[in-house]
C-alpha cells in the first residue's frame, strides 16, 4: 500500500467518526437522559426573564357620595392582577369586602386598591361614609371568575 492509499483511508475513517459523533450529538444519543435535557441540546434557546403582565385597571369616580355611572361592574379572572383607582371629591372610607381591603380616599389623594384576584366570587365595593349617613353604599362590584 503506497503512502497516499495511506493517507486516503485514514482521511476516511476519520470523516466517518466524524459524521458519527455529529449524528449522536444531533440526535441526543440514547443515554437516558430526560426529555428536557435533549429539548434543550437541539433548541438553542436562550434564558429569559419573564415579564409581569400589567394590572387590570379599572376606575371608580365618586361625586357627591353617588359613584358617576353608577355602581361599577368589574369583572375580572381568578389569578388576574387587578389594580381599582377611586377619586371622590369628598373624604371617604372605601372598603373592597371579600379581599378585606380598606382605604381612604379625598380629593386630589385618589385610593388605589392593587391585589391579586386569587378568590372566586362577587365582592361589593363600599363606601363606609355614604353607609353612615344612611345613602346607598354601594359604589361597585367586583366578579372574579374561574381561570
Amino acid at each position: 500500500m503506497t503512502r497516499n492509499q495511506r493517507i486516503g483511508l485514514l482521511a476516511a475513517a476519520v470523516a466517518v467518526a466524524a459524521v458519527a459523533i455529529v449524528v449522536a450529538v444531533a440526535s441526543g444519543g440514547d443515554d437516558g437522559s430526560d426529555q428536557a435535557t435533549k429539548t434543550t441540546r437541539t433548541t438553542n434557546e436562550q434564558p429569559h426573564e419573564t415579564v409581569p403582565a400589567q394590572p387590570k385597571t379599572f376606575k371608580i369616580d365618586i361625586k357627591r357620595g353617588k359613584p358617576v355611572g353608577g355602581p361599577a361592574d368589574i369583572k375580572v379572572t381568578k389569578g388576574d392582577t387587578v389594580q381599582i383607582v377611586v377619586s371622590a371629591d369628598a373624604q371617604d372610607d372605601i372598603h373592597l369586602h371579600g379581599y378585606d381591603i380598606e382605604k381612604p380616599v379625598e380629593p386630589g389623594k385618589p385610593a388605589m386598591f392593587k391585589f391579586t384576584a386569587n378568590i372566586e366570587g362577587i365582592f361589593e365595593i363600599e363606601s363606609h361614609v355614604a353607609e353612615d349617613t344612611g345613602r346607598e353604599p354601594l359604589m361597585g362590584k367586583l366578579t372574579v371568575e374561574p381561570d
